[in-house]
């Protein structure tokens, strides 16, 4: 997994979307983490915590780490990308039932 900074991971992304149009499923995951091993992880007040996002399409895995303060920055971009690339879902078709209409 390759670990890129804010603009390059959504700059490949952005590629992943459009190598995979059609063809292959692409995996997004957020996970907040503190980066300490498993087993010495303890609760602390004051500890830091970084936000790690992971994308996988195909064989291509990347991921970035983001500190609290280019979090803003960083999803207004993301949510962009995500709504460009997010146009062939197909409608779910509404169904309706008589005891429904009649409530």
């Amino acid at each position: 997994m390759v670990l890129l900074g804010a603009d390059p991971f959504l700059n490949e992304l952005n590629k992943l979307f459009d190598k995979g149009k059609g063809k292959d499923a692409i995996y997004i995951t957020l996970k907040r983490t503190n980066l300490k091993p498993r087993k010495s992880r303890k609760e602390h007040p004051k500890a830091k915590y970084l936000s790690l996002v992971r994308a996988q399409g195909g064989k291509k895995k990347i991921s970035v780490q983001l500190e609290e303060s280019s979090q803003a920055r960083f999803s207004d971009s993301f949510g962009t990308i995500l709504r460009a690339h997010m146009d062939s879902l197909k409608k779910r078709e509404k169904t309706r039932t008589l005891s429904s209409r009649m409530l």
